[in-house]
């Protein structure tokens, strides 16, 4: 049973890794292709959006 779970969670690794800068992030990612299947999750971490990165603000010396 462990020789058909470890490539299953490989492969669920591999997708979540894809997807960690995703909306979801890795675990979500994780978790979804844990749920559904490794395909399922690829689809997903695609089809989703980039997570946005928060500019810093500029003070400028006036």
């Amino acid at each position: 049973m462990i020789i058909k779970l470890l490539p299953y969670l490989i492969l669920v690794a591999v997708v979540a890794y894809i997807g960690k800068d995703r909306k979801f992030g890795f675990w979500g990612n994780f978790f979804c292709s844990l749920v559904f299947t490794p395909l399922v999750g690829l689809v997903i971490v695609f089809a989703s959006d980039k997570r946005e990165v928060a500019t810093p603000a500029v003070i400028t010396a006036s």
